[in-house]
Protein backbone atom coordinates (compact mmCIF):
# COMPACT_ATOMS: atom_id res chain seq x y z
CA UNK A 1 0.00 0.00 0.00
CA UNK A 2 1.50 3.47 -0.85
CA UNK A 3 0.58 6.58 1.05
CA UNK A 4 -1.92 7.94 -0.21
CA UNK A 5 -3.59 4.70 0.05
CA UNK A 6 -3.11 4.61 4.19
CA UNK A 7 -5.89 5.42 5.99
CA UNK A 8 -6.57 8.00 8.30
CA UNK A 9 -8.46 8.80 10.94
CA UNK A 10 -11.05 12.48 10.07
CA UNK A 11 -11.34 14.30 13.30
CA UNK A 12 -13.28 17.34 13.99
CA UNK A 13 -12.23 21.10 15.56
CA UNK A 14 -11.91 18.84 18.52
CA UNK A 15 -10.04 16.47 17.65
CA UNK A 16 -13.32 13.77 17.77
CA UNK A 17 -12.77 10.91 15.35
CA UNK A 18 -15.32 11.79 13.03
CA UNK A 19 -14.61 9.24 10.18
CA UNK A 20 -12.44 7.70 7.76
CA UNK A 21 -10.07 7.92 4.64
CA UNK A 22 -7.32 7.55 2.73
CA UNK A 23 -4.48 9.88 3.15
CA UNK A 24 -4.73 11.21 -0.66
CA UNK A 25 -8.13 11.67 -0.25
CA UNK A 26 -7.46 13.57 3.14
CA UNK A 27 -5.18 15.69 1.83
CA UNK A 28 -6.55 16.19 -1.73
CA UNK A 29 -9.75 17.96 0.39
CA UNK A 30 -8.29 19.49 3.41
CA UNK A 31 -9.70 17.24 5.95
CA UNK A 32 -8.85 17.60 9.23
CA UNK A 33 -6.46 14.70 10.66
CA UNK A 34 -3.65 14.14 13.12
CA UNK A 35 -0.17 13.90 13.00
CA UNK A 36 2.63 13.38 15.73
CA UNK A 37 5.82 15.93 15.72
CA UNK A 38 8.61 14.73 17.41
CA UNK A 39 11.82 16.32 18.60
CA UNK A 40 14.98 13.99 18.65
CA UNK A 41 17.79 15.35 20.89
CA UNK A 42 21.23 13.52 21.48
CA UNK A 43 23.79 13.64 24.90
CA UNK A 44 24.80 17.50 23.95
CA UNK A 45 21.53 18.76 23.22
CA UNK A 46 21.71 18.98 19.42
CA UNK A 47 18.78 18.72 17.38
CA UNK A 48 18.29 16.60 14.75
CA UNK A 49 17.07 18.34 11.57
CA UNK A 50 16.29 17.08 8.42
CA UNK A 51 15.57 17.27 4.51
CA UNK A 52 12.71 15.80 3.23
CA UNK A 53 13.08 14.01 -0.14
CA UNK A 54 11.06 14.94 -3.32
CA UNK A 55 8.82 12.28 -3.52
CA UNK A 56 6.87 13.72 -0.07
CA UNK A 57 3.24 14.16 -0.27
CA UNK A 58 3.26 17.38 2.01
CA UNK A 59 6.29 19.76 2.00
CA UNK A 60 8.64 17.48 -0.40
CA UNK A 61 12.23 18.77 -0.14
CA UNK A 62 12.10 21.24 2.71
CA UNK A 63 14.01 21.06 5.78
CA UNK A 64 11.91 20.20 9.37
CA UNK A 65 13.38 20.06 13.09
CA UNK A 66 10.97 17.22 14.17
CA UNK A 67 10.73 13.41 12.87
CA UNK A 68 6.82 12.55 12.63
CA UNK A 69 4.12 12.30 10.13
CA UNK A 70 0.63 11.04 10.45
CA UNK A 71 -1.45 9.23 12.98
CA UNK A 72 -2.93 6.01 11.48
CA UNK A 73 -6.42 4.81 11.58
CA UNK A 74 -6.97 3.77 14.78
CA UNK A 75 -3.61 4.91 16.29
CA UNK A 76 -3.03 6.89 19.13
CA UNK A 77 -0.63 9.62 19.19
CA UNK A 78 1.93 7.99 21.56
CA UNK A 79 1.85 5.04 19.25
CA UNK A 80 2.48 7.14 16.04
CA UNK A 81 5.24 9.14 17.85
CA UNK A 82 7.24 6.11 18.89
CA UNK A 83 7.11 4.12 15.42
CA UNK A 84 7.10 7.62 13.21
CA UNK A 85 10.16 8.37 14.98
CA UNK A 86 11.83 5.10 14.73
CA UNK A 87 11.40 4.49 11.33
CA UNK A 88 12.35 7.98 9.68
CA UNK A 89 15.64 7.74 12.49
CA UNK A 90 16.21 4.06 11.29
CA UNK A 91 16.42 2.79 15.10
CA UNK A 92 15.26 0.36 16.83
CA UNK A 93 14.68 0.60 21.02
CA UNK A 94 14.27 4.08 20.69
CA UNK A 95 12.38 5.15 24.15
CA UNK A 96 8.49 6.01 23.76
CA UNK A 97 8.98 10.07 23.10
CA UNK A 98 7.47 12.12 26.00
CA UNK A 99 4.40 14.45 25.17
CA UNK A 100 4.87 18.16 25.67
CA UNK A 101 1.35 19.75 24.17
CA UNK A 102 -1.08 19.57 21.19
CA UNK A 103 -2.44 22.41 18.65
CA UNK A 104 -3.97 22.78 15.48
CA UNK A 105 -2.19 23.33 12.08
CA UNK A 106 -3.91 25.66 9.73
CA UNK A 107 -2.27 26.62 6.82
CA UNK A 108 -1.72 26.03 3.23
CA UNK A 109 -5.18 24.60 2.78
CA UNK A 110 -4.74 22.07 5.35
CA UNK A 111 -5.38 21.40 9.14
CA UNK A 112 -4.34 18.52 11.34
CA UNK A 113 -4.14 18.39 15.48
CA UNK A 114 -0.38 17.88 16.32
CA UNK A 115 0.82 16.30 19.07
CA UNK A 116 4.31 17.35 20.03
CA UNK A 117 6.46 14.89 21.99
CA UNK A 118 10.27 14.96 22.60
CA UNK A 119 13.00 12.22 22.79
CA UNK A 120 16.76 11.46 23.42
CA UNK A 121 18.90 9.10 21.52
CA UNK A 122 22.70 9.12 21.35
CA UNK A 123 22.94 6.45 19.52
CA UNK A 124 23.78 6.26 15.01
CA UNK A 125 20.78 6.65 13.39
CA UNK A 126 20.43 5.28 9.76
CA UNK A 127 17.41 7.56 8.47
CA UNK A 128 15.24 6.08 5.98
CA UNK A 129 16.48 6.82 2.21
CA UNK A 130 13.31 7.47 0.83
CA UNK A 131 12.14 10.00 3.57
CA UNK A 132 15.20 12.03 4.31
CA UNK A 133 17.69 13.39 1.99
CA UNK A 134 20.09 14.75 4.30
CA UNK A 135 20.31 15.18 8.13
CA UNK A 136 22.07 16.26 11.14
CA UNK A 137 21.89 17.05 14.71
CA UNK A 138 22.89 20.56 15.16
CA UNK A 139 23.50 23.02 18.16
CA UNK A 140 20.28 24.76 19.10
CA UNK A 141 22.14 27.93 18.10
CA UNK A 142 22.60 26.64 14.45
CA UNK A 143 19.43 25.87 14.36
CA UNK A 144 18.32 29.29 15.12
CA UNK A 145 20.58 30.91 13.06
CA UNK A 146 19.12 28.97 10.27
CA UNK A 147 16.12 29.38 10.76
CA UNK A 148 16.92 33.49 10.78
CA UNK A 149 18.23 32.71 7.16
CA UNK A 150 15.97 30.52 5.50
CA UNK A 151 12.48 30.80 6.51
CA UNK A 152 11.77 33.71 4.33
CA UNK A 153 12.78 31.35 1.45
CA UNK A 154 10.09 28.67 2.19
CA UNK A 155 12.94 26.17 2.98
CA UNK A 156 11.11 24.82 5.96
CA UNK A 157 8.13 23.23 6.82
CA UNK A 158 5.33 25.33 8.08
CA UNK A 159 3.87 22.86 10.52
CA UNK A 160 7.46 22.42 11.93
CA UNK A 161 7.95 26.04 11.84
CA UNK A 162 5.02 26.69 13.75
CA UNK A 163 5.40 24.14 16.07
CA UNK A 164 8.87 24.69 16.73
CA UNK A 165 7.98 28.22 17.65
CA UNK A 166 5.43 26.87 20.28
CA UNK A 167 7.97 24.63 21.92
CA UNK A 168 10.43 27.55 22.61
CA UNK A 169 7.50 29.89 23.70
CA UNK A 170 6.86 26.93 26.72
CA UNK A 171 10.32 27.05 27.46
CA UNK A 172 11.05 23.34 25.86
Amino acid sequence: MGAAEELLDVVDASDRVIGQAPRGEVYARGLCHRCVFVLVTNAAGEIFVHRRTPGKLVFPSRYDMFTGGVVGAGESYDGAALREAGEELGVSGLPQPTPLFRFRYDGEGMSWWSAVYQVRWDLPVRPQPEEVDWYAFLPRAELERRLAEETAHGEWVPDGLAAYRLLTEYGH
